[in-house]
């Protein structure tokens, strides 16, 4: 790979986990001294980690509504829900991202992306489910002479159109667009972005498994670089006893505009675990993933950490 600026690097490794605003600005890279770092991809981890969902007791193997504090569902039900992106719950997910390793002071990164995931009903056979991801972001200096920032990043909203009374093949397709809102500057594109997104899965027996992707291209702003960017996460969940599970969910993210073919994908791998919990009648989700970047750009995160608490509000 040749070497990038610190900036343009960290857009892309972070947009491996980012929604697809990620598109990385890329420039001959200066004195590691003199290395800016430019966050025109504000982390957004679209992450679009799968939000919850709720099937009907009687449907619990495939989608639906869940009853009031859980429906009496069991812990292992109520995690197909929270497994599902395209269901029709209410769900609050707080997902912390540290990235280790960036730049040549080995920074960690922090995002928190808070992403509220509301449906609605449309008529007796389609709901929209929205969700709308607000990443705040701690960025360490990851090379002399690179200050160090903390702020919002860029909102991005999603919009998924999805039959309301899908059996066996659950899927879901709309719009998603970027807002260049990131402040300080480091954090946003300064660019508007919009395109498809679409989510695929199955539920069989104890396993959740299936897959969301999506593409954004800039049409408007005031940012140097236009965006033309993808990302792809596979997910697959194994259902335990007790509430417990097995999860792996990478986000996979390309920059078609980057300067070096060899920088163009984020692949991440690994995995994790998680359990459903409650706090009085309110079902919690808790889980924790980790992923070592096996392919990425120059001066990007190493590995990455995720830790998600997603709170359930069954209706």
């Amino acid at each position: 790979m040749k070497t990038r600026s610190i900036t343009t690097a960290l857009a892309v490794a972070l947009g491996a986990a980012l929604p697809l605003s990620a598109a990385a600005q890329t420039a001959a890279s200066p004195p590691a001294e003199q290395v800016a770092v430019d966050f025109s991809l504000a982390p957004k981890y679209l992450a679009d980690e799968p939000a919850s969902a709720a099937p009907a007791a009687a449907e619990a193997g495939e989608r639906g509504d869940a009853g009031e504090g859980g429906g009496g569902k069991s812990e292992e039900e109520l995690a197909k829900l929270a497994q599902n992106p395209v269901a029709n719950l209410i769900s609050i997910p707080f997902q912390n991202n540290f990235n280790f390793g960036i730049g040549p002071r080995d920074a960690t990164q922090w995002v928190l992306n808070f992403q509220p995931v509301i449906p609605f009903s449309l008529n007796e056979d389609w709901n929209v489910i929205t969700r709308t991801i607000v990443p705040i972001i701690n960025q360490p200096s990851p090379a002399p002479g690179v200050e160090s920032h903390f702020g919002i990043g860029d909102i991005n909203p999603t919009f998924f159109f999805s039959p309301a009374k899908a059996k066996g093949l659950i899927w879901g397709i709309g719009p998603t667009l970027t807002i260049p809102t990131g402040s300080p500057a480091e954090f946003t594109s300064g660019k508007w972005s919009a395109g498809p997104a679409a989510v695929v899965l199955r539920m069989d027996h104890h396993w959740v498994y299936g897959a969301l992707a999506n593409h954004q291209w800039s049409f408007a702003g005031w940012g140097d670089t236009n965006v033309n960017a993808s990302l792809i996460q596979p997910f697959v969940n194994y259902n335990l006893p007790h509430g417990w599970y097995l999860c792996s969910s990478p986000i996979l993210t390309a920059n078609w505009n980057a300067d070096d073919s060899d920088d163009i994908w984020t692949v991440p791998l690994g995995g994790g675990f998680g359990k459903i919990m409650h706090v009085g009648k309110l079902p919690v989700n808790v889980q924790l993933q980790a992923f070592d970047n096996v392919v990425k750009p120059d001066d990007t995160a190493d590995w990455q950490l995720r830790f998600q608490v997603q709170l359930m509000f069954p209706k």
